[in-house]
């Protein structure tokens, strides 16, 4: 019974950290995977998507096209799993303990999350006339979009609380990469736009999750008011 008690306890301090309109966005954003997810996954070739990847990919310059492949490239596994161990070098040097722990529940969950569990639910194909020869695999939610949103804000939430004279240049340095990042799944053809939306939306919802178990993390540590 305590255990329960327990539990039932740090449940009612999450949602409380979390906000009812927090909650109220996930909420709502649960339901629309569940209702148009499946919708989506039977649709091979959408018009709207196809007309909106289209329109987005005649109005890129080519030059700016070479720019947002790179990007890409850069934004892949192997260039992301070299920043996240760089991030956890930084926590494990300064012995931030619960921020390095919250950082890693965050960054691999949402990779279980989207890879593991929702690509293949869903089993959405990927839009055809991909640029780069090694994008595979299943295409909603974009774990591109999903990943980045995760990565790169929880990285500044979790450090500029330490570092507060950096917050303002790690957010809109972030802000600029995340947002190339999506241009250039779409100029790729790595993605539909909507894969991009949900996997943004689902990004959103899984980092306010983390954080808000951070703060009750910090709360029950006396840590934070």
């Amino acid at each position: 019974m305590r255990f329960i008690h327990v539990v039932a306890a740090l449940l009612i301090d999450w949602l409380r950290a979390l906000g009812p309109w927090r909650a109220l966005v996930a909420g709502l954003i649960a339901w629309s995977l569940a209702w148009f997810g499946p919708q989506l996954g039977q649709t091979h070739h959408p018009s709207l998507d196809s007309a909106l990847l289209d329109s987005i990919h005649s109005a890129i310059p080519v030059a700016l096209g070479e720019v947002l492949l790179r990007v890409y490239q850069l934004s892949g596994k192997h260039v992301t799993a070299l920043l996240v161990l760089a991030v956890v070098a930084v926590m494990v040097w300064k012995r931030f303990w619960p921020e390095l722990l919250c950082f890693l529940v965050g960054t691999g969950g949402i990779v279980l999350i989207v890879d593991r569990w929702l690509k293949p639910l869903f089993d959405r194909p990927r839009p055809s006339g991909v640029l780069l020869e090694d994008i595979s695999g299943r295409s909603f939610p974009s774990g591109h979009a999903a990943g980045s949103v995760v990565f790169y804000f929880l990285a500044c939430c979790l450090l500029s609380a330490h570092y507060p004279q950096l917050r303002r240049p790690l957010f809109l340095v972030s802000s600029a990469w995340v947002g190339l990042v999506w241009l250039s799944t779409l100029y790729c053809r790595a993605h539909w736009l909507s894969d991009i939306a949900a996997g943004a939306a689902l990004g959103y919802v899984w980092l306010s999750f983390c954080l808000a178990g951070f703060t009750v993390w910090e709360q029950r540590r006396g840590l934070r008011p």
